[in-house]
């Protein structure tokens, strides 16, 4: 495989898990106030909208671009929801943590 092309897979997995975990933290922040989940953790549910989200997007895809849903795609959308929900949940306090500590400060 080419470097360019195993590079131009790699953006667009990248692109898709930035825009999955942007569309799991709006869902999270509707649904979180909703009275059945008032008492579950916010995490808990950031994990099961990405849980549900991922997969479904996986074989929504598959199914527009006429592409057999093989198992190991379902296999990994559940590994990759789990990215996923670290990237919504936590992601940008950590970069923006790592931003703080980097930055330069005038004396």
């Amino acid at each position: 495989m080419n470097i360019e092309i195993l590079m131009q897979y790699m953006s667009y997995i990248l692109a898709g898990i930035g825009v999955l975990a942007f569309v799991v933290s709006v869902i999270v922040q509707v649904i979180k106030e909703m009275p059945g989940l008032k008492k579950v953790q916010t995490n808990a549910v950031a994990l099961a909208t990405a849980l549900i989200l991922t997969p479904v997007s996986v074989i929504v895809l598959c199914t527009y671009y006429t592409v057999v849903i093989e198992w190991y795609y379902i296999f990994a959308s559940f590994i990759a929801a789990f990215i996923v929900y670290l990237v919504s949940t936590g992601g940008w306090e950590r970069v923006t943590e790592m931003w703080n500590r980097n930055k330069y400060k005038k004396n």
